[in-house]
């Protein structure tokens, strides 16, 4: 059965595509006293040397640095070095307008994250309260509320499982088995052709190239013209459907592209209930 509105579900990256840069590197980094390219380079330095996950590897330097720094990783810090992360122009406007278009157009709209940063900071964001879900890494808290070990950490292609569960109507980040079960496209609350997704890099591809190969749309987004240069061998590539700039106003391409994008979906879900009824 169709659902009596359409849903359509915006999916965002945030590191690069929402932010201009690391949400690590908005204070955190500077509290341990040092610079983003000395954390980055620990971090990968040890992932290289154990071959480990580069996500894990860099949660573990946060809780190695932080105690030697006397820092306090508790949910609450994480929460309130989320609140300096810098937004690209427009983000924090975006979310009204693409909800105020939506309803004109009685469509309800969604937004989500797939991240591999941290869940705590991108909730204590200026945006933090605009999603109905945030999928990204996590640490497991002792008692007393301090940070001692990695709960989630996603990489670039655990982003993927994420995009089937938001497809499903499925938030619960640990649910691995009502992900799996078969349901029909037309009893997901969100199918895959209803469904944006938003991305800065390489690190993208695998959801990106999901989202496209269902019906859905993907959109690369660039700040610079060296990005830019990427974001058109994507396309070139067909892993997406779009690239913008990261200009989230009223005037830029990115809410031109999400409006036609919406206008199409509802003329779809329209359609289709009128083929059902000939039936």
């Amino acid at each position: 059965m169709y659902n009596k509105r359409t849903k359509v579900a915006l999916v965002y990256d945030f590191d690069g595509t929402l932010s201009p840069g690391n949400m690590q590197e908005y204070g955190f980094i500077q509290a341990l006293g040092k610079s983003p390219e000395e954390f980055w380079l620990a971090s990968n330095g040890l992932s290289e040397e154990l071959e480990m996950n580069g996500i894990l590897a860099y949660m573990k330097i946060m809780i190695d640095e932080a105690r030697k720094a006397g820092i306090s990783l508790g949910r609450s810090s994480f929460v309130e070095f989320g609140r300096n992360i810098e937004l690209y122009p427009g983000v924090r406007e975006w979310f009204r307008m693409v909800n105020g278009y939506g309803e004109e157009r009685g469509v309800s709209v969604e937004h989500y994250i797939i991240s591999s940063g941290l869940v705590e900071m991108i909730e204590g964001s200026p945006i933090g309260h605009e999603f109905k879900k945030v999928f990204a890494s996590t640490f497991i808290y002792d008692e007393a509320g301090n940070a001692v070990w990695p709960a989630v950490a996603i990489d670039f292609t655990a982003k993927t499982q994420f995009l089937f569960k938001i497809t499903k109507g499925i938030m619960d980040i640990a649910d691995n088995r009502k992900v799996n079960e078969s349901v029909p496209d037309e009893d997901k609350p969100v199918p895959f052709s209803n469904m944006i997704y938003f991305g800065d890099g390489t690190t993208d591809i695998p959801c990106m190239k999901i989202v496209k190969m269902f019906g859905g749309n993907a959109i690369a987004v660039y700040n610079s013209e060296d990005r830019k240069a990427g974001a058109q061998k994507l396309l070139s590539e067909d892993r997406v459907n779009f690239i913008a700039p990261t200009d989230y106003t009223a005037g830029g391409r990115m809410f031109a592209l999400v409006r036609a994008i919406i206008d199409k979906v509802r003329a779809e879900s329209e359609y289709n209930k009128l083929k059902n009824l000939a039936r």
